[in-house]
């Protein structure tokens, strides 16, 4: 039963997705993130040019 179960792959092939997936997921959110922070300070820039040329 031991010797079953080392060959065995369809679990370890299985969990080697599972943490591809969970990889590609996290750059994914930290891409995001960089994308998000990145808008951020453009609009503020944008406020700001925007509101010193109103006033």
């Amino acid at each position: 039963m031991f010797r079953q179960l080392l060959g065995e792959r369809s679990g370890a092939t299985a969990i080697e997705y599972a943490l591809i997936a969970g990889l590609i997921a996290m750059a994914i959110v930290v891409g995001a993130r960089q994308t998000g922070t990145a808008l951020q300070e453009t609009m503020d820039n944008v406020a700001t040019q925007v509101t010193e040329a109103g006033g």
